[in-house]
């Protein structure tokens, strides 16, 4: 099953706040996306349901393998698309909303080749 943007937004969050912090919470999630409780409860429901993430007796979120791999790969796109953007020249406010948009949709062989490019 291929995972929609915002699912994969709720996976690169999540990593991004167990770098950060001991213990991921619903509310934490919320206040990193800026959205309500039951928006992100029902995400989670989703995600918990197709075996991305797991949720402990304390609430604690954590990624399943599964998850944590496409979450890093989401996030290498996005701290890669970034800077590639800012070397170009577009604003870093402007770049990393882009980077945002641009990491759900670009293809792995563009992805790859980009890395390639900039690794030359």
């Amino acid at each position: 099953m291929r995972l929609q943007e915002s699912g994969e937004m709720y996976l690169e969050t999540i990593l991004i706040l167990s770098q950060k912090k001991d213990h991921v919470r619903a509310i934490d999630i919320c206040e990193k996306m800026n959205y309500s409780k039951p928006s992100v409860s029902r995400a989670l429901k989703i995600l918990r349901e197709n075996s991305y993430i797991n949720v402990d007796k304390n609430s604690y979120i954590t990624l399943t393998r599964t998850g944590q791999e496409i979450a890093e790969k989401i996030y290498e796109r996005h701290q890669v698309l970034s800077e590639v953007l800012i070397n170009i020249g577009v604003d870093p406010e402007i770049a990393i909303e882009d980077a945002c948009r641009m990491e759900h949709v670009i293809s792995d062989t563009s992805f790859e080749a980009i890395k390639r490019s900039i690794n030359k």
